[in-house]
């Protein structure tokens, strides 16, 4: 289906934008949002484990957490060696998390409103497989 990837890419960059402003009350942004979600959904993380799931390098991740960290919302934990940094949400991350959540869940319902739900079902199982398929293209590529 050509064209699939130009609609999908007028939709990112608005949404993106809408996040960004919905997020400055909180002084973030979306991507330091995608980490404090990650640890959220998916508990205490390594930053190696963190940018193998977004494919963002390893620096990035690092300079992000410790913005996070300046702001009171990550903290490191003791890992299995020294080297290993490990990270969670600290009780303020969780309330700013929660606060954030509810904001964005509102925002999701005010976009995705006159959808039908069979639609935005399908939607949302046919997204992480077009993720798959490019990584896998990816894996390919190297």
């Amino acid at each position: 289906m050509q064209g699939f990837f130009q609609r999908y890419l007028l939709l990112y960059r608005p949404l993106t934008s809408k996040l960004n402003d919905l997020l400055k009350e909180y002084d973030l942004s979306y991507s330091l949002w995608q980490i404090i979600f990650y640890v959220k959904k998916k508990g205490p993380s390594t930053l190696v484990t963190i940018s193998n799931y977004y494919h963002i390098e390893k620096p990035s991740i690092t300079r992000s957490v410790h913005r996070l960290e300046k702001k009171e919302l990550m903290e490191q934990i003791p890992g299995k060696n020294r080297r290993e940094k490990i990270i969670q949400l600290t009780s303020k991350g969780e309330v700013v998390y929660q606060s954030c959540r509810e904001r964005i869940t509102r925002l999701e319902n005010q976009v995705l409103k006159d959808i039908p739900e069979e639609e935005l079902l399908a939607a949302f199982h046919f997204i992480p497989q077009i993720r798959d398929n490019l990584l896998q293209e990816r894996g390919k590529n190297r």
